[in-house]
């Protein structure tokens, strides 16, 4: 006779296609879905996950402020501002990875091109899938993503999930 399936001994033993997702967003809403996608994934996959935010310089507030005579100020005080924005945007991620039993590293990185900060924290960790979010539109020649998804998609050899 044969025994009962395990799932929950089969998949810690043997792990899934995708062992370590990193998962891109911006923190817009539609990104929100990529990361609960991704997470779910990961969840099911038992994977590890990295999640990766990214900001764009504010080169020209700094600028601003240090052709006032003020470059300190400037950098000073857009540190704090980031942190707090960084973790109030990453404390539901991590409180559902914990939920889900994964194990999750949060990342920033500050890029004017999102799409090359993706495909670098892709290359240095090690990921094997990317999952990002994009507003597909319909064009009746071709399917097209945001700008920063097609590149992604165009410059690495890492599979990616679109989430729409």
């Amino acid at each position: 006779m044969m025994a009962p399936f395990d799932k929950a001994s089969f998949t810690r033993t043997k792990r899934g296609l995708y062992q370590h997702i990193l998962i891109a967003t911006d923190g817009s809403e539609l990104a929100t879905k990529g990361v609960e996608h991704g997470l779910a994934l990961a969840e099911a996959l038992i994977a590890n996950v990295t999640v990766l935010r990214v900001l764009e310089p504010e080169a020209r507030e700094i600028g601003d402020e240090a052709l006032a005579g003020e470059p300190e100020n400037a950098f000073t005080r857009r540190d704090p501002q980031v942190d707090d924005t960084m973790g109030k945007q990453f404390a539901w991620i991590e409180q559902e990875a914990v939920e889900r039993g994964i194990h999750v590293e949060l990342l920033r990185e500050i890029d004017d091109v999102p799409a090359k900060a993706v495909l670098k924290a892709a290359k240095l960790t090690g990921c094997d899938l990317i999952v990002m979010a994009s507003h597909g539109r319909q064009d009746p020649h071709r399917l097209t993503l945001n700008r920063q998804t097609d590149e992604v998609i165009a410059y690495t050899n890492v599979p990616v999930l679109v989430v729409q």
